[in-house]
């Protein structure tokens, strides 16, 4: 693996329910903070621009060219930098719409790919339809690799190990975990790098929405399992520089790839 340095960052906001104006201005705001802390990567939590507004999502859902991500797309040129989140999707089949849970990532001022949650949790399936395809992602301007996964896929390990298998150098989770669950959270985002050897942002939003209440917890960890930095339950930004050579020495000290038993499993 080649090395990359990127300081990466975490926004962890607090979603006003179906308010997406307030919302894109906050995370606009806030990540302009992030770059100006010195921020290249800027990571935004699961449906940052609406929340689940269930009962508004016709409306608030978005066709492509995606005005949400067009702005951030505007701020990632003027700002050079890279930007990841999740919005509501909406396509048409026969007139038909269907809601997707959609990733994007930007950067420089250009789409660098989509990922939709292949794995929806609850309620989620009443009103979205599931993705069918994950792959890394690449980030040309840095020549990096993402793995994206939303909220409920971190309680599968199969998810990560696929992205990492495929070349992902950092895995990136958007979510919106509740209470009471903060335990869970911390658990599986530490043991999603572990196991992978690969750095982990696990962004989480904060306040409450009217089904949940959000503990905040988001976490930058190394791919050691090394905690890097940590929010509490507080509205936020945490930053830290994440280093591909720190998993060159994880992955040589500790060769779980080259011990694999592939042929078994």
């Amino acid at each position: 693996m080649f090395t990359v340095s990127i300081n990466a960052a975490c926004i962890q906001m607090e979603v006003e329910h179906c308010s997406k104006t307030d919302n894109i201005t906050k995370a606009l705001s806030m990540a302009e903070k992030a770059v100006s802390s010195g921020a290249d990567l800027i990571v935004l939590p699961e449906v940052f621009s609406t929340g689940f507004c269930y009962e508004g999502i016709s409306d608030l859902a978005e066709e492509a060219p995606f005005p949400t991500i067009s702005k951030f797309i505007g701020f990632s040129k003027i700002k050079e930098c890279a930007v990841i989140g999740s919005i509501i999707e909406a396509q048409f089949q026969e007139g038909i719409p269907v809601f997707y849970n959609m990733c994007f990532c930007v950067e420089h001022g250009k789409l660098a790919g989509i990922y939709r949650k292949c794995h929806l949790f609850r309620q989620e399936k009443n009103y979205f339809a599931a993705g069918s395809s994950m792959h890394p992602l690449f980030l040309k301007s840095y020549g990096l690799n993402i793995g994206l996964e939303i909220c409920y896929e971190l309680r599968f390990p199969e998810v990560a190990r696929k992205l990492v298998l495929e070349g992902a150098d950092l895995l990136v989770t958007v979510a919106q975990f509740p209470n009471p669950r903060k335990h869970i959270w911390r658990t599986l985002a530490l043991a999603r790098s572990i196991e992978n050897q690969i750095p982990h942002i696990a962004c989480n939003m904060v306040g409450s929405s009217p089904a949940s209440s959000f503990f905040g917890g988001s976490i930058i960890i190394d791919a050691a399992g090394d905690v890097l930095v940590e929010a509490d339950g507080d509205e936020c930004i945490i930053m830290h520089a994440i280093d591909t050579e720190n998993t060159n020495k994880v992955r040589r000290d500790i060769p779980v790839y080259s011990d694999r038993r592939a042929e078994l499993y």
